[in-house]
């Protein structure tokens, strides 16, 4: 029922992001982000993939399905989700490998992945990555047959 709840509150969010504002205000373009901000998701599933290799951490910061490996939080739209992110990087190296998605709906759209990014820089992390679901998780990943979460 919560979930159910949370992606209630998501769907109208995007609605409502969407309606309130045109990618072009906010100074957007259809390529919300530039490459170098981006993780590929053939990348993330050839290091998923692999045993020995050292794994992102992955947080899954809107109201999607967990794909395999991501830790849920609560959407980085409202503080409590930005909050839960900012402690569950307390101590790590600034260096560390993150990467973070939410796949509710379109980038230009999402409410979640812009102030997420945009707080993991301003606290200084450096190889911060969003996962590329430009279009949505079905779309982008669960289509494709990617892993998710058992």
């Amino acid at each position: 029922m919560k979930y159910i709840k949370y992606l209630f509150i998501n769907v109208i969010a995007c609605l409502l992001f969407s309606f309130g504002a045109n990618a072009q205000n906010l100074g957007l373009k259809k390529q919300v982000w530039p490459d170098k901000y981006l993780m590929q998701t053939n990348t993330l599933v050839a290091a998923l993939k692999k045993p020995a290799a050292a794994k992102p951490a992955i947080y899954n910061i809107g109201f999607v399905g967990n794909i395999q490996g991501a830790k849920k939080l609560a959407a980085a739209s409202e503080e409590a989700g930005l909050a839960q992110l900012r402690s569950e990087l307390k101590g790590k190296p600034k260096a560390s490998a993150v990467v973070i998605y939410c796949g509710c709906c379109p980038f230009e759209h999402c409410p979640n992945v812009k102030p997420a990014f945009t707080m993991l820089q301003k606290l200084g992390y450096t190889n911060v990555k969003i996962l590329n679901l430009p279009t949505s998780i079905k779309a982008d990943w669960i289509d494709k047959g990617y892993p998710m979460a058992k």
